[in-house]
């Protein structure tokens, strides 16, 4: 990494998380492809380091389980990218398997439907089929209840820490300057455009600004003179006033494992996600109910493990409009998950296999916490946010689209349009377009 912040560069990328990395890795390419530039021209700013964020905490999995369509297509160029190199990103393509109740049989249809016509091949079961799909896989499944199982072929999960450094050195390898603890601290604007990125290791003249903030969009959002509400106009005709961001408290951990984690078949098992919302979870020490849904999923836990384990989570937690970012993640007392979280997720576990009927002595007792700044409909955002400033506001879903930095880099470096894209205008909050709620608890699906 190098220190030296430049006078002038044409891109100037505003954090050092998935996306910015992606965008920075892609854009050079896209320059050298056309002509017009090499990864020179393209600077990574970060206040701290690569993945300093929710990118370097985040659970990892690359999934495209999403009841808000057009996500669809962005997943499949996420693929593309994850596929690229594997081995340098970190990414383990075990597929991912999530599972419902006969509520959800009418969403995973469509699920279905849709991925497979953007080229993300899935495949559907129902019924006795969905169950013995479940334990041919994980012959401890408990399926009772389970109705729905959607079976994506291509996913899987990456290593957090694998795939920032992997995009990092992406970035490197095409001459992209990323450049460590450099704080962003205004814009100097002339008109609509902004002229000069102000730093606290100086001033940066530019001709495009992408902000990958994650949870810190919301101050940037603000520095650019933008407001704290929105109003969403729905298809049906509804408005409602909104607050523009909403911060969610994240809760994932791990938990060790006697027997390393595997399918039936010896393998690393497939991402698993499941969401029954008529059933209650029961602690499994004291009989208590902790819920009256299940939301579960969890993977192996790689490279984020001591010894052999899995990583998972559930529903985050709403905090509201405002937010304590800094300091960020596990550093953030204020953060935390607490006690009732292991409760609910080993208890969850249990109830769905047999292997975790036990397994609240076994959770890993460490600090879990992050937090992320959603959109008004919980849908990403992806659109210029003044004339040469385009803003990447993943609302937390944000770790698996490395996809987002490939269609952006074709839009910066000259296509007139990435139709992937269009759907995440911001305008559709005022056109009418404002995405809906989901059948799901989760701002997740």
């Amino acid at each position: 990494m190098t220190d030296t912040v430049p006078s002038a560069v044409s891109y100037v990328v505003v954090g050092a998380g998935i996306h910015g990395l992606s965008t920075a890795w892609h854009l050079a390419m896209e320059l050298k492809a056309r002509g017009k530039g090499s990864g020179k021209d393209v600077v990574v700013l970060d206040k701290t380091g690569p993945g300093a964020g929710a990118s370097g905490i985040a659970c990892g999995c690359v999934r495209n389980l999403y009841m808000t369509e057009p996500l669809h297509a962005i997943l499949r160029h996420s693929v593309d990218v994850w596929s690229y190199d594997p081995v340098a990103l970190g990414f383990q393509q075990v597929g991912y398997v999530s599972a419902g109740e006969a509520n959800q049989l009418a969403d995973y249809e469509k699920l279905h439907a849709s991925q497979n016509r953007v080229g993300y091949h899935s495949d559907l079961y129902s019924g006795a089929d969905a169950r013995k799909f479940l334990t041919k896989i994980w012959p401890d499944f408990k399926t009772d209840g389970i109705d729905v199982v959607l079976h994506e072929k291509v996913s899987g999960y990456a290593g957090t820490r694998q795939a920032v450094a992997g995009l990092a050195q992406k970035c490197a390898d095409h001459g992209v300057r990323v450049i460590s603890g450099v704080e962003v601290t205004g814009y100097d604007m002339t008109g609509s455009r902004v002229s000069r990125v102000r730093t606290t290791k100086g001033d940066i003249k530019c001709d495009m600004v992408v902000l990958g903030l994650g949870a810190w969009t919301p101050k940037h959002w603000a520095m650019l003179g933008h407001g704290d509400t929105i109003e969403a106009r729905y298809p049906d005709g509804g408005q409602v006033k909104k607050d523009m961001w909403t911060y969610w408290r994240l809760l994932e951990g791990e938990v060790y494992v006697d027997q390393p984690y595997r399918s039936a078949a010896d393998l690393d098992p497939p991402v698993l996600h499941v969401e029954l919302m008529n059933t209650p979870v029961i602690d499994q020490t004291t009989g208590k109910e902790l819920a009256d849904h299940l939301y579960v999923y969890w993977k192996n836990g790689a490279e984020r493990m001591d010894r052999p384990g899995v990583q998972g989570g559930t529903i985050p937690i709403k905090i509201g409009p405002k937010a304590v970012t800094d300091p960020y993640g596990h550093d953030n007392d204020e953060y935390q998950a607490e006690a009732q979280f292991a409760d609910y997720l080993t208890s969850a576990m249990g109830q769905l296999m047999g292997r975790f009927e036990t397994s609240r002595k076994d959770f890993r007792e460490r600090r879990n916490g992050g937090i992320g700044a959603f959109t008004p409909d919980n849908v990403p955002i992806f659109d210029f946010v003044r004339d040469n400033v385009y803003m990447i506001a993943d609302s937390n879903h944000g770790f698996k689209m490395t996809g987002v930095g490939k269609l952006l880099a074709k839009l910066l470096a000259g296509e007139n349009r990435v139709p992937e894209l269009e759907p995440f205008a911001l305008s559709r909050f005022a056109s009418g377009k404002t995405f809906g709620a989901s059948n799901s608890h989760c701002p997740w699906v």
